[in-house]
Protein backbone atom coordinates (compact mmCIF):
# COMPACT_ATOMS: atom_id res chain seq x y z
CA UNK A 1 0.00 0.00 0.00
CA UNK A 2 1.21 3.26 -0.58
CA UNK A 3 1.30 6.66 1.22
CA UNK A 4 -1.42 8.10 -0.88
CA UNK A 5 -3.48 4.92 0.14
CA UNK A 6 -2.45 4.95 3.52
CA UNK A 7 -3.56 8.60 3.54
CA UNK A 8 -6.87 7.94 1.89
CA UNK A 9 -7.73 4.98 4.11
CA UNK A 10 -6.73 7.04 7.35
CA UNK A 11 -8.58 10.04 6.28
CA UNK A 12 -11.64 7.68 5.54
CA UNK A 13 -11.13 6.10 9.32
CA UNK A 14 -10.97 9.52 10.68
CA UNK A 15 -14.15 10.67 8.32
CA UNK A 16 -15.79 7.60 9.36
CA UNK A 17 -14.68 8.29 13.11
CA UNK A 18 -15.64 11.53 12.99
CA UNK A 19 -19.29 10.98 11.34
CA UNK A 20 -19.54 8.64 14.42
CA UNK A 21 -18.79 11.01 16.61
CA UNK A 22 -20.48 13.64 15.21
CA UNK A 23 -23.93 11.59 14.94
CA UNK A 24 -23.41 10.65 18.93
CA UNK A 25 -23.10 13.89 19.50
CA UNK A 26 -26.05 15.04 17.75
CA UNK A 27 -28.46 12.38 19.29
CA UNK A 28 -26.76 13.29 22.78
CA UNK A 29 -27.91 16.98 21.69
CA UNK A 30 -31.10 15.83 20.15
CA UNK A 31 -32.08 13.52 23.33
CA UNK A 32 -31.09 16.86 25.38
CA UNK A 33 -33.54 19.21 23.50
CA UNK A 34 -36.04 16.51 23.23
CA UNK A 35 -35.84 16.69 27.51
CA UNK A 36 -35.85 20.28 27.29
CA UNK A 37 -38.73 20.62 25.06
CA UNK A 38 -40.54 17.68 27.00
CA UNK A 39 -40.00 19.80 30.32
CA UNK A 40 -41.42 22.78 28.49
CA UNK A 41 -44.63 20.99 27.18
CA UNK A 42 -45.34 19.10 30.42
CA UNK A 43 -44.72 22.82 32.05
CA UNK A 44 -46.55 24.30 30.00
CA UNK A 45 -49.52 22.03 29.97
CA UNK A 46 -49.67 21.48 33.80
CA UNK A 47 -49.90 25.47 33.53
CA UNK A 48 -52.97 25.34 31.15
CA UNK A 49 -54.57 22.80 33.18
CA UNK A 50 -54.43 25.38 35.82
CA UNK A 51 -55.32 28.05 34.22
CA UNK A 52 -58.26 25.90 32.41
CA UNK A 53 -59.56 25.14 35.81
CA UNK A 54 -59.17 28.80 37.07
CA UNK A 55 -61.89 29.59 34.09
CA UNK A 56 -64.07 27.02 34.91
CA UNK A 57 -64.18 27.87 39.10
CA UNK A 58 -64.29 31.29 37.65
CA UNK A 59 -67.28 30.63 35.15
CA UNK A 60 -69.07 28.86 37.43
CA UNK A 61 -68.91 31.26 40.02
CA UNK A 62 -70.28 34.04 37.78
CA UNK A 63 -72.81 31.18 36.69
CA UNK A 64 -73.69 31.11 40.11
CA UNK A 65 -74.18 34.56 40.81
CA UNK A 66 -75.93 34.86 37.88
CA UNK A 67 -78.15 32.22 38.53
CA UNK A 68 -78.77 33.75 41.64
CA UNK A 69 -79.51 37.11 40.77
CA UNK A 70 -81.97 35.89 38.19
CA UNK A 71 -83.68 33.67 40.94
CA UNK A 72 -83.75 36.69 43.42
CA UNK A 73 -85.26 38.90 40.39
CA UNK A 74 -87.62 36.32 39.87
CA UNK A 75 -88.35 36.22 43.19
CA UNK A 76 -89.32 39.86 43.34
CA UNK A 77 -91.15 39.59 40.27
CA UNK A 78 -92.95 36.42 41.52
CA UNK A 79 -93.89 39.06 44.70
CA UNK A 80 -94.99 41.81 43.04
CA UNK A 81 -96.88 40.21 40.67
CA UNK A 82 -98.45 38.10 44.00
CA UNK A 83 -98.92 41.44 45.67
CA UNK A 84 -101.32 42.92 42.39
CA UNK A 85 -103.38 40.03 41.94
CA UNK A 86 -104.02 40.37 45.79
CA UNK A 87 -105.12 43.64 45.77
CA UNK A 88 -107.15 42.76 42.59
CA UNK A 89 -108.56 39.53 44.37
CA UNK A 90 -109.66 41.42 47.70
CA UNK A 91 -111.39 45.05 44.93
CA UNK A 92 -113.17 42.01 43.33
CA UNK A 93 -114.26 40.62 46.89
CA UNK A 94 -115.31 43.77 48.41
CA UNK A 95 -117.31 44.61 45.23
CA UNK A 96 -119.07 41.57 45.34
CA UNK A 97 -119.41 42.61 49.47
CA UNK A 98 -121.18 45.63 48.11
CA UNK A 99 -123.35 43.79 46.26
CA UNK A 100 -124.29 41.56 48.93
CA UNK A 101 -124.95 44.26 51.63
CA UNK A 102 -128.14 44.93 49.31
CA UNK A 103 -129.60 41.88 49.54
CA UNK A 104 -131.92 40.80 51.78
CA UNK A 105 -129.29 38.11 53.18
CA UNK A 106 -127.41 40.40 54.50
CA UNK A 107 -130.06 42.43 56.58
CA UNK A 108 -131.33 38.78 57.83
CA UNK A 109 -127.32 38.01 58.65
CA UNK A 110 -127.65 41.19 60.69
CA UNK A 111 -130.57 40.20 62.49
CA UNK A 112 -128.62 37.32 63.34
CA UNK A 113 -125.54 39.08 64.52
CA UNK A 114 -127.70 41.00 66.54
CA UNK A 115 -129.68 38.11 67.94
CA UNK A 116 -126.14 36.55 68.77
CA UNK A 117 -125.20 39.49 70.86
CA UNK A 118 -128.18 39.19 72.80
CA UNK A 119 -127.56 35.79 73.94
CA UNK A 120 -124.37 36.85 74.44
CA UNK A 121 -125.17 39.82 77.10
CA UNK A 122 -127.23 37.91 78.55
CA UNK A 123 -129.72 40.77 79.59
CA UNK A 124 -127.10 42.76 80.83
CA UNK A 125 -126.68 46.39 79.22
CA UNK A 126 -125.60 46.94 75.39
CA UNK A 127 -125.19 48.69 72.95
CA UNK A 128 -125.04 48.15 69.43
CA UNK A 129 -123.82 49.62 66.26
CA UNK A 130 -124.25 49.24 62.72
CA UNK A 131 -122.13 50.90 60.18
CA UNK A 132 -122.96 54.56 58.65
CA UNK A 133 -123.71 52.73 55.15
CA UNK A 134 -126.07 50.81 57.04
CA UNK A 135 -128.74 53.65 58.31
CA UNK A 136 -131.12 52.97 55.80
CA UNK A 137 -131.64 49.50 57.23
CA UNK A 138 -132.05 51.04 61.08
CA UNK A 139 -135.66 50.88 61.10
CA UNK A 140 -136.14 47.57 59.45
CA UNK A 141 -133.27 46.30 62.05
CA UNK A 142 -135.12 48.28 65.33
CA UNK A 143 -138.27 46.05 64.07
CA UNK A 144 -137.11 42.89 63.68
CA UNK A 145 -135.04 42.47 66.60
CA UNK A 146 -136.82 44.84 69.19
CA UNK A 147 -133.45 46.52 70.30
CA UNK A 148 -132.69 50.21 69.74
CA UNK A 149 -129.45 50.73 67.45
CA UNK A 150 -126.95 53.34 66.92
CA UNK A 151 -125.23 54.21 64.22
CA UNK A 152 -121.70 54.65 64.11
CA UNK A 153 -119.60 57.45 63.37
CA UNK A 154 -117.14 55.32 62.19
CA UNK A 155 -117.15 53.16 58.78
CA UNK A 156 -116.36 49.97 59.60
CA UNK A 157 -117.20 48.66 56.32
CA UNK A 158 -120.65 46.61 57.31
CA UNK A 159 -121.69 44.22 59.54
CA UNK A 160 -122.51 44.44 63.51
CA UNK A 161 -120.26 45.78 66.53
CA UNK A 162 -121.97 45.59 70.00
CA UNK A 163 -120.34 46.64 73.59
CA UNK A 164 -121.84 45.06 76.81
CA UNK A 165 -120.68 47.81 79.00
CA UNK A 166 -120.50 45.54 82.31
CA UNK A 167 -118.19 43.24 81.24
CA UNK A 168 -116.11 45.72 78.97
CA UNK A 169 -116.79 43.30 76.33
CA UNK A 170 -116.36 44.25 72.40
CA UNK A 171 -118.49 41.83 69.70
CA UNK A 172 -116.93 42.16 66.54
CA UNK A 173 -119.11 40.84 63.70
CA UNK A 174 -117.43 44.29 61.45
CA UNK A 175 -116.57 43.34 57.86
CA UNK A 176 -113.66 46.03 57.73
CA UNK A 177 -111.67 43.72 60.75
CA UNK A 178 -112.28 40.55 58.90
CA UNK A 179 -111.60 41.86 55.73
CA UNK A 180 -108.00 43.05 56.67
CA UNK A 181 -107.27 39.99 58.47
CA UNK A 182 -107.90 38.00 55.48
CA UNK A 183 -106.49 40.14 53.58
CA UNK A 184 -103.35 39.71 55.76
CA UNK A 185 -103.40 35.98 56.05
CA UNK A 186 -104.02 35.82 52.09
CA UNK A 187 -101.30 33.28 50.49
CA UNK A 188 -101.36 32.40 46.85
CA UNK A 189 -101.37 28.55 46.94
CA UNK A 190 -100.84 25.74 43.87
CA UNK A 191 -100.05 25.52 40.63
CA UNK A 192 -96.63 23.64 39.19
CA UNK A 193 -93.69 24.78 41.34
CA UNK A 194 -95.86 27.04 43.57
CA UNK A 195 -96.02 26.30 47.33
Amino acid sequence: MTIEERIAHIQEAAMEEARLKADSITKQHEKMLSGIFNQHRDEALRQSEVRIRGELINARQQQNMAASRAQIELKREYGKRQKELKKKLFEEVEKKLQEYMKTDAYRKALVRYIEKALRFANGEELTIYINPTDADKKDYLEEHTGMKLTVSKEDFVGGVRAVVHGRNVLIDHAYKGALENEYQKFLFRGGVGIG
